[in-house]
């Protein structure tokens, strides 16, 4: 099974609470209690986030976290590289020499990097503005009446 750490799930929770928030820097105790996340935590997201350049943070009174760009400009491939690492389904993807001990006579090599590229392709084409946005279910359509019978009095 393909999962994303609890970490890089509560990434997206706190900045798209930063999104939904009053724009300001934010403390990371100010988005514990607005997510309700543990605020050692938050304060984890914050820096790996930071490091990885997709938060700015800023020191003194006033300061605090932003995002460092805008919502459609960050997309969850970056999130979960920033927080998990490289986006890699297995050992021969990520390309660490040696990870595996068959690579050299692996014929499936390349189709793992195809498939590799169409999941990171779909994650970049989702940006933090998507997933802050509220997400509803698919509209049920009414079904069509059924046709009714031909009469006489029709005719």
């Amino acid at each position: 099974m393909i999962r994303l750490s609890k970490l890089t799930d509560y990434a997206v929770v706190v900045m798209t609470a930063m999104i939904q928030g009053d724009g300001g820097p934010h403390t990371a105790i100010s988005l514990a209690e607005r997510t309700g996340l543990p605020a050692p935590t938050v304060s984890k997201i914050l820096k790996l986030l930071a490091r990885d350049g997709l938060m700015a943070s800023h020191r003194g009174a006033t300061g605090g976290y932003r995002l460092a760009r805008a919502p459609d400009a960050i997309n969850v491939a970056q999130i979960i590289a920033a927080i998990d690492g490289p986006i890699a389904l297995t050992d021969c993807v990520e390309g660490a020499a040696g990870a595996c001990g068959v690579e050299s006579l692996c014929p499936r090599r390349g189709n793992w990097d195809r498939v590799n590229r169409a999941v990171r392709g779909a994650l970049e084409g989702v940006s933090l503005a998507d997933m802050a946005r509220p997400s509803f279910p698919d509209p049920v359509l009414p079904k069509a009446a059924p046709a009714l019978p031909a009469t006489a009095d029709a005719i």
